[in-house]
């Protein structure tokens, strides 16, 4: 071992039954290569009488040839060298009580040196392999990727075999080496068996180590060529349902007849039904395909660059198939609609012209009769209301885009077949009223029912509770207000339906809250719903709903109760916002969640625990409905408060209206920006420690460096970049805005860090020569000199009182 040879070694010579010869070649060849620390050399030397006496003498003359270092000594007896080493350490041939055998610890020796080698091939042998694989091109095509996956994990087999016999042969010489122990507990392995079987047991882990070391790049490689065989099955798959797809949508084309009938129309309609339901394996093929394709990309599959526009193709053909069937359809029900209203005109008009060819001349000739039949005019004339054509270029309007030529003439026709009915009807009937009046009846006078006069709104009993309810309301808020001595305009009927309207929607929404923290958070904690929680859901209940148990409390247990004591007052609610202001600030942590949170529905919008949840609460909606709730109603308020200072533009909480809302949207500002600042990618620091976010937005942006960049000053006069600036109290940053693909909030933008300004450095021109829109920047006495334009002036004006707001603060500071 190591630490032995630290120690050094005694020399032991056993030449009794030899001649001095052979004890001189000896010493010789041990003096020339011996490699270890030699202390000592014990030499029993030949026992005969002649060797024994030359020994003497030659080792006397020849001591100097030796040239060795280290003592030799000559010994006469086996007894003589017990006197320098103990018993325990000497063979039983040199009467000690060693147990040595030379010839097991040479076939020891060799097996151990031959496993070492072993395993030093194996690894070498993994490392090449290993290389190999590394190297590899992943085949263009599913026969070739398949066939490349089948060599490889061939060949990855052969090697698990030979690391397998290697660790065999290892584990063989182990035991042959503590057979002893094993035989006989009591038996203590000697130093040199203790140092074989630590060696093989170290050359064992290591051969351990390498294989691990492989199997784990093995993984990662197999997974990567079944990645590419997926990816190879999913590129084939696309190209033939995408030729599917262009087949479906072309013969779709065809469909461009409108109809000229209802039972054509009702044909056409008939024959998309059935094309649709033939190209409905097609589309669900395809939009199969597509998930295929979005699972690949959740996965983080390494070819996301080359899925995501070919799910987003898939898509876009799905789609836009499906809406143009649907717009087919509409535009058939529409050609439908328009020849039912033809058709039943025709009708009308046909019906028309039957009643006054049935109407016998004779007969209308006397009062009675003339009298009757204009009244059968009048009666048929009611049913054209349902019936007939009522405005030509209305009709135009309406069915614009299903209107070609043929369908216009024919709608032409029909009006103008109604009109010469209608003058035919008109005719007859001045006709029949002349008949009618050449003969008058007396006229009775009849005098008016007192029952007849309509009652007074403000004399019906409803309308006396609504004046009574009004006075004491009235009453109440006067003697409310006479305590400081103001008075104020009650409130109108606007501003309770406003008030009413806020209540009922925050008990709707506190109510919503609660049954998804009780049917869906809560359940996440349920041990007998544990098993339909997939392991990577687990623990991720604060990523998915957020802080949404605080805005619950915050609502149910404050806000609501407050709201509710403004309910006889609702003009005066604003106060109550104001109050409970600081607490809508946790809504910035929600939404600033909001893109975690989606992202895990994502992921997880099918788990069967999810589907339980909806079905046990009977609700129709899934459960990122309930998630955007928050979102939703904080934007809602702002609302409501405008519709509110609307009605109570001269109340007494106008103001308090007003503050009310102004603060709503500072909230929903705050946390729009914030939700742009959590996109900032690249900034090495703390965003938190550069003060609030003030400002951000999109700039044209040109740099003028004064010192040793000319030529970047000079392109900057006809290169804009284009920045996303974020004001914070202590710096401005400049990003660069990146757009993101995917859907919901994953597909809002980031903003890659490019550089800041310290504030404390900054200074600013507010106006630039030739621009109205533009401003400067300028760092460290205008050594760095930015020049911004905003999209609009106003933008621009923002910003620079903004701007200066924070120097002179920090001016205000220093003094």
């Amino acid at each position: 071992s190591l630490q032995d040879a630290g120690i050094g070694f005694i020399l032991v010579i056993d030449r009794r039954q030899d001649k001095w010869t052979s004890v001189k070649a000896s010493i010789l060849r041990i003096t020339a290569s011996f490699p270890g620390n030699l202390q000592l050399v014990l030499v029993l030397r030949p026992t005969g009488f002649f060797h024994r006496a030359l020994s003497d003498i030659a080792f006397k003359f020849n001591k100097d040839e030796f040239k060795m270092k280290v003592p030799i000594i000559m010994l006469g007896s086996v007894s003589e060298l017990q006197g320098y080493i103990d018993k325990t350490q000497l063979t039983e041939d040199l009467g000690g009580t060693l147990d040595y055998c030379h010839n097991r610890w040479l076939s020891r020796r060799t097996a151990i040196e031959g496993f070492a080698q072993k395993v030093k091939q194996t690894a070498q042998i993994l490392q090449s392999f290993g290389t190999e694989l590394a190297e590899t091109e992943l085949p263009n095509d599913v026969q070739s990727t398949s066939s490349l996956l089948a060599t490889h994990t061939e060949k990855k087999d052969k090697m698990k075999e030979d690391i397998r016999l290697a660790a065999e042969q290892g584990d063989d010489i182990l035991e042959s080496i503590t057979k002893p122990v094993t035989e006989n507990p009591e038996y203590k392995l000697n130093q040199d068996q203790l140092d074989n079987q630590t060696t093989v047991e170290r050359l064992l882990a290591q051969l351990h180590e390498t294989e691990t070391a492989f199997d784990e790049f093995w993984i990662k490689h197999q997974q990567k060529l079944e990645q590419c065989l997926r990816l190879r099955n999913f590129e084939q798959n696309f190209r033939e349902v995408k030729a599917a797809l262009d087949t479906v949508s072309e013969k779709l084309s065809a469909f461009i007849d409108v109809g000229n009938s209802c039972s054509h129309v009702e044909h056409i309609l008939k024959d998309l039904a059935n094309y649709e339901e033939k190209s409905c394996e097609t589309v669900a093929k395809a939009r199969m395909l597509a998930s295929e394709g979005d699972a690949f990309i959740q996965s983080n599959h390494y070819a996301v660059d080359s899925i995501i526009p070919k799910c987003s193709e898939l898509h876009q053909l799905c789609d836009a198939f499906t809406t143009e069937i649907e717009r087919r359809r509409n535009l058939l029900n529409k050609s439908l609609e328009l020849h039912s209203l033809l058709e039943k005109s025709m009708k009308w008009c046909d019906e028309g012209i039957y009643l006054l060819a049935s109407q016998p001349v004779d007969k209308c000739q006397s009062q009675d009769g003339a009298e009757s039949a204009l009244q059968e005019i009048e009666k048929f004339l009611d049913t054209g209301a349902s019936n007939k054509i009522k405005e030509l270029n209305k009709i135009y309007r309406e069915y614009a885009h299903i209107l070609n030529e043929d369908l216009k003439e024919h709608v032409q026709k029909v009006f103008q077949k109604q009109e010469s009915m209608e003058e035919m009807f008109q005719k007859r009937q001045v006709s029949l009223k002349k008949l009618a009046a050449k003969q008058t009846r007396p006229v009775q006078p009849v005098a008016p029912r007192p029952e007849a006069f309509v009652k007074s709104p403000c004399t019906s009993p409803a309308a006396q509770d609504q004046v009574v309810s009004h006075w004491v309301r009235e009453s109440n808020q006067l003697s409310k207000s006479s305590a400081t001595g103001n008075t104020r305009r009650m409130a109108g009927p606007h501003d309770q339906h406003v008030m009413n309207e806020l209540i009922e929607t925050e008990r709707a929404y506190v109510e919503e809250l609660l049954c998804v923290l009780e049917g869906y958070a809560a359940e996440m904690d349920n041990p007998l719903m544990a098993h339909l929680i997939s392991p990577e859901l687990q623990n991720k209940k604060d990523i998915l709903f957020g802080n949404m148990e605080e805005i619950y409390h915050f609502h149910n247990r404050i806000f609501l109760r407050e709201l509710e004591n403004y309910v006889e007052y609702p003009e005066l609610v604003g106060q109550c916002f104001l109050d409970q202001m600081e607490d809508f600030q946790i809504y910035e942590k929600y939404c600033q969640n909001k893109p975690r949170s989606e992202s895990l529905w994502r992921q997880f919008s099918d788990s069967v625990f999810f589907q339980e949840c909806q079905r046990k609460l009977d609700h129709k909606l899934s459960l990122d409905s309930y998630l955007l709730k928050p979102v939703q109603r904080i934007t809602k308020y702002q609302l409501l408060l405008k519709e509110m200072l609307k009605y109570s533009k001269n109340c007494e909480g106008a103001e308090d209206l007003q503050e009310a809302l102004t603060s709503i949207l500072g909230i929903l500002k705050a946390v729009n920006d914030s939700m742009h600042q959590i996109a900032i990618t690249g900034y090495d620091g703390n965003l938190n420690e550069l003060g609030k976010l003030l400002m951000q937005g999109s700039f044209n942006v040109w740099t003028d460096h004064k010192k040793g960049h000319s030529k970047v000053k000079d392109l900057a006069r006809f290169k804009p970049m284009q920045r996303h600036l974020f004001l914070h109290e202590k710096a401005v940053l400049f990003c660069k805005k990146r757009e993101e693909n995917g859907e919901g909030y994953e597909k809002a933008p980031s903003y890659s860090y490019k550089h800041s300004l310290n504030m404390a450095a900054v200074g600013i021109t507010e106006n630039v020569k030739g621009d109205a829109k533009k401003f400067e920047i300028w760092y460290n006495a205008r050594e760095e000199v930015y020049i911004i334009q905003a999209p609009t002036p106003e933008v621009k004006a923002t910003w620079v009182n903004e701007i200066r707001k924070v120097l002179t603060s920090q001016l205000q500071a220093c003094r």
